[in-house]
């Protein structure tokens, strides 16, 4: 980035402190509008509570208020694309982010898209999607390459389901029969499911309270009282039994 896109960059951080949700939420409306299967990455339940574009308010307005040394970011970095190979984010997905991303900024501040400052912003953008997509390839190929490990989502059957604690145990075993990767106490998986009488499926990250072997994972889900429709934990335990299916990620420490 030229040191006049790092400026424009930086002036936007008093808007961002003080309007960055509306933006973020506003994104999220436009994209998820435009783009109906992306609604099967994102947890439609942390869409309606507001949580993930007040995460992502705090996460665009850490890099601009740091574009002149993102190296800084490198914890939140390390979470993000943790987060992202969890539920299999792909590069080519990073292009309509963008997309969307800049229009709404160009619309919510109303400048023209052609402006210095949508420039400057697509810049830092790409920049740190470059950034993002290198980490994840390597995280991608670190988890292929483990003894019963992979990359993306993998069927499990839910092989049992017991009272548990104000809630239920569920017990997965890969459908192919094969190995699955270990795991420590404290790591997780994500758990996509189908929403009942939706063709939507929603993901949920799950952790592990002991380590796990590789044969099956256990994990303890609780209800959600507030839980919307696309409440993963509130499907799980109304709607699925021993036998159904699920998609899967490999495990990930947080």
């Amino acid at each position: 980035m030229n040191p006049q896109h790092i400026e424009l960059v930086k002036s936007t951080v008093p808007v961002l402190r003080e309007n960055g949700v509306a933006l973020t939420s506003y994104f999220y409306q436009r994209m998820l509008k435009n783009h109906p299967e992306l609604n099967n990455v994102f947890n439609l339940d942390h869409q309606s509570t507001g949580r993930q574009p007040r995460a992502l308010a705090a996460a665009v307005l850490a890099y601009a208020e740091n574009i002149e040394n993102p190296s800084v970011l490198a914890k939140a970095v390390e979470h993000i694309t943790t987060k992202h190979v969890s539920l299999d984010i792909q590069p080519e997905q990073y292009n309509i982010v963008g997309e969307n991303l800049l229009h709404s900024i160009s619309e919510v501040l109303d400048v023209p898209m052609d402006s210095d400052l949508i420039a400057a912003w697509k810049e830092a953008y790409f920049q740190l999607a470059d950034i993002l997509i290198g980490v994840e390839k390597q995280k991608y190929e670190n988890l292929a390459t483990q003894h019963g490990g992979w990359a993306g989502w993998r069927a499990f059957v839910i092989s049992n389901i017991e009272e548990h604690e104000n809630g239920k145990r569920f017990t997965l075993k890969a459908q192919d029969d094969q190995s699955i990767v270990t795991a420590e106490a404290g790591s997780f998986i994500s758990v996509k499911v189908a929403v009942p009488n939706q063709a939507l499926q929603q993901p949920q990250q799950f952790s592990f309270s002991e380590a796990q072997n590789n044969l099956v994972y256990t994990f303890d889900v609780k209800p959600e009282e507030n839980g919307t429709a696309f409440s993963v934990a509130n499907i799980l335990l109304n709607q699925y039994k021993a036998g159904d299916v699920v998609q899967v990620s490999a495990p990930l420490k947080r």
